[in-house]
């Protein structure tokens, strides 16, 4: 299985203490080389720094194809890690593309990639067996406090999902 992944997911599941569930999921996951600088480049976050520094299942790769994310940084607005990533899972035909930000994974539906994020790994990782749905519950939590933004239309999706599988 051939995944990428954007920025945000994997803040998200380090910061819910679930980094580890991107392994469990899907084995290796690859990301473009602005979306590790992403990871690494805070000094304010030296220990999340080290555990993306530290983790053998994030491989960095190069995207081919620099003038196709310049031309879809220019037309979108996206930043370059969301771009570099649609473009490396587009070079890849990737299985699956991690990102979370709307309008990045409306870009990647219509070229055809399939998208999943945060709250999608959260249901598939319960689905899996691979959380409880206490796990599930107490990770989505963990966002909210950490700030990361969870609409209440999403949760509540979430929610039904793991109480139609119990």
């Amino acid at each position: 299985m051939i995944v990428v992944s954007d920025t945000t997911p994997i803040i998200s599941l380090l910061k819910a203490g679930q980094l580890e569930l991107l392994r469990k999921l899907f084995g290796t996951i690859c990301i473009p080389q602005s979306v590790y600088y992403e990871l690494t480049a805070n000094e304010k976050f030296p220990e999340e720094v080290r555990a993306v520094q530290d983790c053998d299942f994030l491989l960095v790769k190069k995207v081919q194809n620099e003038k196709a994310v310049a031309i879809l940084r220019s037309l979108t607005g996206l930043d370059a890690g969301e771009s570099e990533a649609i473009i490396l899972a587009d070079e890849k035909c990737s299985d699956v593309l991690l990102m979370d930000e709307r309008k990045g994974r409306q870009v990647a539906k219509k070229m055809g990639i399939s998208v999943t994020g945060t709250i999608g790994m959260l249901a598939q990782a319960f689905d899996e067996k691979v959380l409880t749905k206490e796990d599930v519950i107490k990770c989505a939590e963990r966002l909210k406090e950490n700030d990361i933004r969870i609409s209440e239309k999403l949760y509540k999706k979430l929610t039904e999902h793991i109480e139609k599988r119990t």
